[in-house]
Parts: structure tokens; C-alpha cells; sequence
């Protein structure tokens, strides 16, 4: 509060924000935390992140609209040079543009939302390929292979490179954790 220049009141509607986003953890008179995931609840939401997405693409009409692919490689070209700019605010919200745009392509509302929360919840997860610049500039050539999955019509391949494509977070994450925990490597 005093760094910012905050009020109380302002502070804690931040705090409630970002607790519903699932990236802080708040623990009566302790106070709040960034939000931390033990492997089996990591893997439980990756597990329904892939379900989801499975469940999304046997929805998709293919081969993709001129339309769809046309913004999705619209979004693509802006998230390679915020890539190559090294621009972390663009890239977080283009990729997330991108994979909106992607998801809501299913026609299912309901299910591109609980695609969306649990992006969300796995947000302190997923910014770990953000901040490795060598798997941030993998994530454009992976978009740049779904569109053309797309274009092909090639469900099972599109369905492959979503699935691959969440994983690095999620190895990362788990990576940085067993730096940090050795225990964490092999169990909660």
C-alpha cells in the first residue's frame, strides 16, 4: 500500500481479483499468497485443460472458415513480433486472444468458457513458458502449425499439437518446483 500509494480497500478488491483468477491464495489472518499447486492438483487441471480441448476440436467444423483463419493468422503475425520484440504484456494477451479465437470456433459457448477458466486457473502455471524465452518463441511456430491443421481439416493432428502445446508449462512449472522442493519431484 505504501509503495503504490493504495488504499486499503483498493488493495483487497485486487487481491479478491486475482484470487478469482486462481493466481493468489488467501489464508485468513496469514495473509495472501501467490497461488501454488501441488502435482496432483497440477496435473488434475491439465487433465481437464485436454479433455476440454478434445472436446472443442471434435466440435470445430473443418477445414476451418476462410474467416477463422483469417484472424487466427491475423493474431499469429501480432504474436511473433511481440515475440521478437520480447514484449511480455502483448504476448500474454495475444496468446490468450489466440486461443479464445481458436476455442470459441467450437460453437459451444458453455464449453469455450470452461476452456477460458481453466486457462485461467492455470494461469501461475502457464506463465512459466512466458518467462523461458526459448519456449516462448516455440509457441508462434505451434500456432502457425495449428492453422494449418486447420486449414487441412486434420483434426487429430490440431487436437496432437494442443495437447503438446500446454505441456511445457506444465513441465517447467514442474521443473521449477523440484529446484526448489527435490520431494516435489516425485510426489505432493
Amino acid at each position: 500500500m505504501a509503495r503504490f500509494d493504495a488504499k486499503r480497500h483498493v488493495v483487497r478488491q485486487a487481491l479478491m481479483s486475482l484470487e478469482n483468477m486462481g493466481l493468489v491464495s488467501r489464508t485468513p489472518n496469514r495473509g495472501a499468497m501467490v497461488r501454488d499447486f501441488s502435482l496432483t492438483e497440477l496435473d488434475q487441471i491439465y487433465e481437464m485443460r485436454h479433455l476440454l480441448q478434445e472436446r472443442a476440436i471434435a466440435r470445430m467444423p473443418l477445414p476451418a472458415s476462410p474467416e477463422l483463419l483469417a484472424e487466427l493468422r491475423r493474431i499469429h503475425a501480432e504474436h511473433a513480433t511481440a515475440v521478437d520484440a520480447w514484449d511480455l504484456p502483448t504476448i500474454y494477451r495475444l496468446n490468450n486472444n489466440f486461443h479464445d479465437t481458436l476455442f470459441g470456433a467450437c460453437g459451444n459457448r458453455h464449453l469455450a468458457d470452461a476452456i477460458e477458466h481453466y486457462t485461467w486457473l492455470a494461469h501461475a502455471v502457464r506463465s512459466y513458458r512466458m518467462i523461458h524465452r526459448n519456449l516462448a518463441i516455440q509457441a508462434p511456430k505451434e500456432h502457425e502449425e495449428m492453422i494449418a491443421a486447420l486449414e487441412a481439416g486434420d483434426r487429430a493432428r490440431l487436437q496432437q499439437l494442443c495437447k503438446e502445446h500446454i505441456e511445457p508449462s506444465k513441465d517447467a512449472y514442474r521443473a521449477a518446483r523440484a529446484a526448489i522442493e527435490p520431494k516435489a519431484a516425485v510426489g505432493d
